[in-house]
């Protein structure tokens, strides 16, 4: 993933550490599109804040998958729980790509929930990733 402008560098550095052998679409929109695309892949009519597309791996050339954040919702959720819309960026943005990488924390026994934290702690982001979505 190359983000052409600079002032996302700080999830290229989040890249770099997972070290993904592909390339990763990153797309950001607000609110109502992400209920639109929430609506058209998941059945679920309301917005979200982050969501990960992972594509089959049938060619090397073809990228990881995508990932889609509102920056709407971002932005609320950094004011709710007191950090910099770009920690929060940087939570949804680990947490869409261990999805990609193949970690599911609905399925699995808590390994997603270890790497967030391990990324969390490395990246010294706050924990409110993890609190919220255990409720």
């Amino acid at each position: 993933m190359i983000l052409s402008d600079k002032k996302y560098d700080f999830l290229e550095k989040i890249v770099a550490y997972l070290s993904p052998k592909k390339d990763v679409e990153l797309i950001f929109v607000n609110n109502q599109e992400m209920q639109e695309i929430n609506l058209k892949q998941r059945n679920q009519n309301k917005t979200t804040d982050v969501l990960s597309f992972p594509l089959e791996n049938v060619d090397e050339n073809i990228p990881l998958g995508s990932i889609v954040i509102n920056t709407e919702l971002a932005k609320e959720k950094a004011q709710e729980f007191g950090h910099s819309y770009e920690e929060e960026l940087s939570l949804l943005f680990i947490h869409a790509m261990l999805h990609l990488l193949g970690f599911d924390h609905e399925k699995d026994n808590g390994e997603m929930r270890k790497k967030e934290e391990e990324l969390i702690k490395h990246f010294k982001l706050p924990t409110s990733l993890i609190i919220r979505t255990l409720n």
